[in-house]
């Protein structure tokens, strides 16, 4: 019999959803500490969710709990960078291949780029940012290859948040955002796939180039 995962309860959730689009949005920064009691504060609640809501947050790789130093937001570097996007890497073009072989609908994908194009600050275009590249996996037809993608998903933005910050290049990604999309909706599954595999390691190449791995190597 399969188990069915727990709820979260929804006062955790909803400091989890709250203090993950604080990281991803670049409010709270790799390596700063992150309080119990300051948070309970801020989002008017006791420390029992918080509490949950960072174990939940660990578990996912965005935050990271030591014994001594407490809880702190993840640092990024070349390292972590090249291990999330060697991921993405083998995964996701073929898994975006899958999704464009077996029809999929890519209207949310179209969605979030009309949502990219609108934002008006780092933290909408992120979310939209993330939006897209889920949902040219999510429909390939195989739901533990997008479970796969979906748990490095939070460190990917993490990473994307830290290297736009430093070098804000989204209006070039968003041109091959766009490429992607166009072979995806013609139907050229191994043209999309090519295209999401160059746009991926371009991204790591150019924000983090002392991260040169084997998964970006020709």
């Amino acid at each position: 019999m399969t188990s069915v995962p727990t709820p979260i309860p929804s006062r955790t959730q909803f400091v989890l959803e709250g203090i993950k689009h604080r990281i991803l949005t670049g409010q709270l920064t790799p390596g700063q500490a992150l309080v119990e009691t300051e948070l309970a504060a801020q989002f008017g609640v006791s420390k029992t969710p918080v509490r949950e809501a960072l174990k939940t947050l660990a578990g996912t790789g965005l935050v990271v709990m030591n014994q001594y130093k407490g809880v702190t937001v993840r640092m990024v570097d070349a390292d972590m960078a090249r291990e999330v996007y060697d991921v993405r890497l083998l995964l996701e073009p073929e898994a975006l291949r899958r999704s464009v072989r077996r029809g999929s609908s890519l209207d949310t994908a179209r969605e979030a780029l009309e949502r990219a194009d609108a934002a008006t600050d780092t933290a909408q275009r992120s979310l939209a940012n993330r939006e897209f590249h889920r949902s040219l996996y999510v429909r390939c037809g195989n739901p533990l290859l997008g479970r796969m993608l979906d748990e490095v998903r939070d460190q990917a933005a993490l990473v994307s948040a830290v290297a736009w910050a430093a070098n804000p290049s989204w209006e070039r990604e968003a041109t091959e955002h766009r490429e992607i999309l166009r072979l995806a909706l013609d139907g050229d599954a191994d043209g999309a796939a090519r295209a999401l595999h160059s746009h991926i390691a371009s991204f790591v190449r150019r924000a983090f180039p002392e991260a040169q791995g084997e998964g970006e190597q020709e």
